[in-house]
């Protein structure tokens, strides 16, 4: 058994906030990597911004401002730079990061990663190739997240769903262009078709708040377009985002450069949801082009391969299939394990 430290200086959220709302994916991937960590059988702790300590499912959840133990065997630095000057005598420390790395070649964080030589951990190639070889570094190692066990566990849909679309990611992430592909090419086109779009700043805490003006006018857009068929759906948990899904034909997302690895999409796939994306960021990782969905260039690529998943019902059930087969392989033990192999080769 390892002892296993995880620091993290951003949103407000504890082991139980995704069953309480909605929650971001990077927060949600904390959270199943300390859990399954715990499972495994090691001595777990996250200290963050926790509103109060909890301890739950193995986790022992603690306030940061209470201090970080000066050892372990493992200490994960979630993305904050002031993060690696903690827990000196950590036998192996990792640096998670999780958006594009542009942000990491400041001073501040080029120091602590000359001083700390934490090994770099990316959770996807294209996120990888986003760090120049030349930062320094303890070791570079790509853990995709793991998939989670309620969405692989999760009954899909046993009929074809109608024309519904859905849209889950952040609003300032294609949405506004979406939304002016559906209203002139595609729901024109599909009678009866319907997106609705699971979006707000609820679920990126502090971030969302000083991002809301923006948000807002995205989502006021959507509410404009309801003659044609736009829905505007609050944020919701995990549990009933599940259900949602089974309800939807084709997840519907431009892609995003800062889109490093897309739970919003892996979480359709593995309900067997096919996707219609663009190639930007990680959404070749995530969809197989013409398998489990389509990865178009252009808009004209884009308004048709929608149509077709919304209205043929044998290319639906095929891609639907697929993605049931091929897209649940990587699981949280999975990237557990590789977590524990930084240990051993430190």
């Amino acid at each position: 058994m390892a002892r296993i430290i995880l620091a993290d200086d951003g949103i407000v959220f504890d082991g139980k906030t995704p069953e309480q709302g909605p929650l971001g994916g990077a927060e949600s991937s904390v959270i199943q990597l300390v859990e399954t960590l715990a499972a495994r059988g090691h001595d777990v702790s996250v200290y963050n911004k926790c509103a109060a300590p909890l301890d739950y499912r193995g986790v022992k959840w603690r306030p940061i401002a209470s201090g970080v133990p000066d050892s372990a065997d493992l200490y994960i630095a979630n993305r904050g730079d002031k993060l690696l000057s903690l827990c000196p005598n950590a036998g192996t420390v990792v640096f998670w990061t999780h958006n594009p790395c542009s942000y990491m070649l400041k001073a501040r964080y080029l120091w602590q990663f000359w001083r700390r030589r934490p090994v770099i951990v990316f959770i996807g190639d294209y996120h990888a190739k986003t760090l120049p070889g030349w930062v320094p570094e303890g070791g570079r190692r790509t853990i995709p997240y793991g998939l989670p066990d309620l969405f692989c566990d999760a009954q899909p849909a046993e009929q074809v769903p109608g024309p519904r679309a859905i849209f889950t990611s952040n609003p300032l992430r294609g949405l506004d262009w979406l939304l002016d592909l559906w209203s002139q090419r595609i729901e024109p086109q599909v009678p009866g078709a319907e997106l609705h779009v699971f979006s707000g700043a609820a679920t990126y805490g502090a971030a969302g708040a000083r991002k809301g003006d923006a948000m807002g006018q995205v989502l006021a857009k959507v509410e404009s377009l309801a003659q044609q068929g736009v829905r505007l759906r609050k944020p919701v948990g995990k549990a009933a985002l599940i259900d949602e899904l089974r309800q939807a034909r084709v997840m519907l997302y431009k892609g995003d450069i800062n889109e490093t690895f897309c739970l919003a999409i892996a979480e359709a796939q593995i309900l067997g949801v096919p996707a219609v994306v663009q190639p930007i960021g990680s959404m070749v990782e995530r969809v197989r082009d013409g398998e489990t969905g389509f990865i178009c260039d252009d808009d004209d690529g884009f308004a048709l391969a929608a149509k077709r998943l919304l209205t043929d019902d044998a290319l639906w059930r095929t891609q639907h299939d697929c993605a049931l087969a091929t897209q649940r392989a990587w699981r949280w033990p999975d990237a557990a394990a590789a977590f524990e192999e930084l240990m051993e080769h430190r």
